[in-house]
């Protein structure tokens, strides 16, 4: 049963998200990033090259021919086939319909009103069908 771990109150989504690929790629996992659009694909796309000069994270859109080849995937699209279905990284407010074939899922939720919302129905949905959850909330730092 996939294990999911939510992470709520995150100022900046994208930036969260690369510093757990670089912790997952470290482990040596693949991973797959969900989001709900192209706009926030390419922001990740392009966050996930230059966060860091000290780390390398290919990766590449689902649909790429090297994504089977390649440890990071990004996604905005659930009815696409994966190469792999390790850890994936939910940035987005829907649940994504392959998330039960995941071995863990992390759900990266801001503290913005409707993204909370959002995060709320998810936890709901996922304790209403017994998968075992945890929740971290990040500190606000003012």
């Amino acid at each position: 049963m996939t294990r999911i771990d939510f992470h709520s109150n995150i100022p900046d989504k994208i930036a969260y998200a690369c510093r757990l690929v670089r912790k997952a790629r470290a482990a040596d996992c693949r991973i797959v990033l969900y989001a709900d659009n192209r706009a926030q694909l390419s922001a990740l796309d392009e966050a996930l090259w230059t966060f860091s000069e000290l780390d390398f994270l290919p990766h590449v859109m689902a649909d790429d021919a090297l994504a089977a080849h390649t440890p990071v995937v990004l996604a905005d699209n659930d009815r696409l086939t994966l190469p792999h279905h390790q850890v994936l990284i939910n940035l987005s407010s829907v649940t994504p319909s392959y998330f039960a074939e995941f071995e863990r899922m992390f759900e990266i939720v801001s503290s913005e009103v409707a993204d909370t919302s959002a995060g709320r129905d998810r936890y709901r949905f996922y304790q209403q069908r017994g998968y075992p959850l945890t929740h971290t909330v990040a500190e606000r730092h003012e």
